[in-house]
C-alpha cells in the first residue's frame, strides 16, 4: 500500500484532483482571511478611538503592539467557532462535507493495511499508561481485523525503579494476550525527545507497516474510532495524516471536569471551522493520529536547529512540524472534525497545566527558527507563525494590562473616555475569546439528541455558565504564568521536558503555594499600585487581580475531592460517556479504561 506524493502547484487544494474542489478551497481561505482582517482592523480602530480621547501619549502607542499581537488569534478562534457553528446547523454531517475523504468509507470495508499503534512513554505512572494502552489492544480485538495490528511500547524511561516495572507489566500482558504481537524496546538515552523516539521506531519498521498510530501516555482510543481512520487512509492515496478529534476522558475531580468540558465543546466548534479552511493543511496533536509510515521516515524525521539557547537544539513541540513536511512531501494532512471514541486525559491541577502550558511554550517558540524552512507551502507558515502567537498572545495581553496601570497611574490619560466605550470594547474582546466556547455549546443546544447526550439542555446551561467562570478565574493566572516562561526563554533558560503528572487526588496548599506564588505577589503588587494611583480602576482591574490573588486558593479547592464527587452526582459537567455508564449502558473495554 505505498502511497506516491501528490505534485503540488500551490496550497489551494481540497480534493486533490477536483479542479472544482480546489477554486471552492481557495475561496474558502480568502473568506476566512477577509474575515480575520476586517475583525483585527475593526478591533484596532476601537482601541485608537478609545485613546484619542486626551491625546496618545507614548505609553498608548507602545501598547498597540500587544494589543494588536493578541488580535489574530482572536479572530481565528472567533470565526472559526462561527463557521463550526454554521457548518452543523446547515450540515447534516458537516465533518464528511469538511474532509470530503470521510464519504469514501461505510464501516464495513476489510481492512488490508498493516498498522503498528504505538505508545511513547518516559518516566510515566506505568501502570495507568500500559493500562489504557491494553485497553486499545483488547477492544481491536474483539473486531475481525486484530491480526492486522501490532503494539509497540516505545520507552525512553530513565528511572530504574520505572523501568523494572514497565517490563513486569508488559510481561503480564503478553501472558494475558499471547497471541498478540506486541513489542517492548527501550533507549538509553531521551535524544530527540518524543520526535525521537518515534524517529527511532520508523526507522526500524518502515517496512513492516503501512501506517502508524501514535498514542500518548494519556490517550485511549476505541476500536471504531481506529478502524475509521484505517479505513479512510486505506482508501485515500493523498493523505498522509488523519488526525481524530481528541476529547477528554470523564474525571472526578471539579478541575478536569470544567476543564475538560469547557475544551470539549470549544474544540468541537473551532476544529470544524478550522477544517472548512484549512483542508489539506490540517493539523497534527501528535497523538490519536494515523500516519502513512513510508513517507514520515522519509519526510518528517526531525533534525536539530542548529546554534545555542532555548530556541535551538532538538525540537520540543514535533507535531506540526511533522505535519507541514508531511504537506510539503505532497501528502494531505487532514482531521476528523467530530467526536468518535478518542481521548486524552486533562491536567488534574492547575499548576500540572501551567508546567504542560510552559513546556508547550518552549517547544513553539522554538518554531520561530523554521518559519523559512524551503519548501514550505503558504498556509504551512502561517500555521507555524499561528502557533507561535499563541503563546505570544498571552504575555502580549498581559504586557497591554502592566502598560494599561502604568497609564492610569498618570492620572489625567483616561480620564476622558467614555465608560461605556470602554466596556463596549471590553464586552467585545470577551465575547470573542469565549466564542469557540460559546458556539461549541450552541451546537448541542440546538440539537435534541446531542442536548440528550450531555443530560439536556439545563444541563448544559449550568456546566456551560459555571465553567464560565472558572475560565476567568484561570485565564490570568495562566497569561502571567506563560508571560514568565516567555521572559525566561529570552534570558536564555530552556523548559524542562519531564513527564506529566497525570493522576493526583489532590492539590496540597504548600504544592500550590510553590507554584504560585509569583501570581499571588503580582496580584498584590498590582492592586496596590492601582488603589494609590488610581482607585476607580479597581472596578475596571477586579477580575485580573481576584485571578492573581485567589490563584492558590482557586487551585486547591478546584481539586477537592468532595467538590469533584458533588459535580458527579449533579450531572454538572456532564460527558455523554460517563452518562452511559451510570445509565449501565454496555461499553467498550478501552472507553470503560479511559473513564
Amino acid at each position: 500500500m505505498s502511497a506516491q506524493p501528490v505534485i503540488l502547484n500551490s496550497d489551494t487544494s481540497g480534493s486533490l484532483h477536483d479542479k472544482g474542489q480546489i477554486w471552492s478551497v481557495a475561496r474558502r481561505r480568502r473568506v476566512m482571511l477577509t474575515l480575520v482582517v476586517l475583525t483585527c482592523a475593526v478591533l484596532m480602530a476601537g482601541m485608537l478611538r478609545i485613546m484619542s480621547y486626551e491625546g496618545f501619549a507614548a505609553t498608548e502607542w507602545a501598547m498597540l503592539l500587544p494589543f494588536g499581537l493578541t488580535l489574530p488569534w482572536l479572530a481565528i478562534g472567533f470565526w472559526n467557532a462561527v463557521l463550526g457553528l454554521v457548518l452543523t446547523l446547515r450540515h447534516a454531517d458537516p465533518a464528511k462535507h469538511v474532509t470530503p475523504q470521510l464519504r469514501r468509507v461505510t464501516g464495513d470495508e476489510p481492512i488490508t493495511a498493516r498498522t503498528a499503534i504505538v505508545m511513547p512513554i518516559r518516566n510515566e505512572t506505568a501502570e495507568g499508561a500500559l493500562a489504557r494502552f491494553e485497553a486499545v489492544q483488547r477492544d481491536i480485538a474483539t473486531s475481525p481485523w486484530a491480526a492486522k495490528f501490532d503494539f509497540h511500547v516505545l520507552s525512553d524511561s530513565s528511572d530504574p525503579s520505572i523501568c523494572v516495572r514497565e517490563e513486569r507489566l508488559v510481561a503480564e500482558w503478553q501472558s494475558r494476550a499471547p497471541g498478540v504481537r506486541l513489542f517492548y524496546r527501550r533507549r538509553t538515552d531521551n535524544a530527540g525527545f518524543k520526535a525521537g523516539n518515534i524517529a527511532e521506531f520508523t526507522r526500524r519498521c518502515r517496512d513492516q507497516y503501512d501506517f502508524f498510530l501514535p498514542l500518548d501516555a494519556d490517550s485511549v482510543m476505541g476500536a471504531s474510532a481506529v478502524l475509521r481512520l484505517v479505513r479512510v487512509l486505506q482508501a485515500s492515496p493523498e493523505i498522509g495524516m488523519l488526525q481524530g478529534l481528541v476529547v477528554g476522558t470523564p474525571s472526578r475531580t471539579f478541575f478536569t471536569r470544567a476543564f475538560q468540558y469547557g475544551m470539549r465543546h470549544g474544540m468541537r466548534s473551532f476544529t470544524l471551522g478550522s477544517a472548512w479552511w484549512q483542508a489539506d493543511c490540517g493539523p497534527n496533536w501528535g497523538h490519536n493520529i494515523l500516519i502513512r509510515m513510508a513517507p514520515f521516515n522519509d519526510h518528517c524525521l526531525l533534525e536539530q536547529i542548529p546554534g545555542t539557547g532555548p530556541l535551538s537544539g532538538d525540537i520540543m513541540s514535533h507535531d506540526q512540524v511533522e505535519a507541514v513536511l508531511m504537506r510539503r512531501a505532497g501528502f494531505e494532512t487532514r482531521v476528523v472534525a467530530e467526536e468518535d471514541e478518542s481521548f486524552e486525559d486533562n491536567p488534574p491541577s492547575l499548576p500540572d497545566f501551567i508546567k504542560r502550558e510552559l513546556r508547550w511554550c518552549n517547544g513553539n517558540m522554538q518554531y520561530l527558527r523554521l518559519l523559512r524552512m524551503p519548501g514550505l507551502l503558504p498556509l504551512s507558515r502561517v500555521q507555524l507563525a499561528l502557533a507561535i502567537l499563541m503563546y505570544v498572545s498571552p504575555a502580549a495581553w498581559f504586557a497591554f494590562i502592566l502598560m494599561g496601570a502604568a497609564l492610569a497611574g498618570t492620572g489625567t490619560q483616561l480620564s476622558g473616555v467614555p465608560v461605556a466605550e470602554g466596556l463596549a470594547l471590553f464586552a467585545v474582546i470577551m465575547t470573542l475569546s469565549l466564542a469557540p466556547k460559546i458556539m461549541g455549546l450552541a451546537q448541542v443546544l440546538t440539537s435534541n439528541a446531542q442536548s440528550r447526550r450531555y443530560g439536556g439542555r439545563l444541563r448544559v446551561i449550568i456546566g456551560g455558565g459555571i465553567e464560565f467562570v472558572f475560565s476567568f478565574l484561570l485565564a490570568p493566572a495562566v497569561a502571567f504564568a506563560i508571560t514568565l516562561g516567555v521572559i525566561r526563554l529570552l534570558l536564555g533558560s530552556r523548559m524542562a521536558w519531564d513527564a506529566q503528572a497525570r493522576d493526583r487526588d489532590r492539590l496540597r496548599w504548600n504544592e500550590a503555594f510553590r507554584s504560585l506564588w509569583p501570581q499571588t505577589l503580582a496580584g498584590i503588587c498590582l492592586g496596590t499600585y492601582l488603589a494609590w494611583v488610581a482607585p476607580w480602576t479597581l472596578f475596571f482591574a477586579a477580575p485580573v487581580l481576584a485571578a492573581l490573588l485567589f490563584a492558590i486558593p482557586v487551585a486547591v479547592v478546584t481539586t477537592i475531592p468532595a467538590l469533584g464527587s458533588f459535580t458527579c452526582r449533579a450531572g454538572v459537567f456532564d460527558l455523554p460517556e460517563e452518562r452511559r455508564q451510570r445509565d449501565s449502558q454496555p461499553e467498550r473495554s478501552a472507553i470503560r479504561a479511559a473513564a
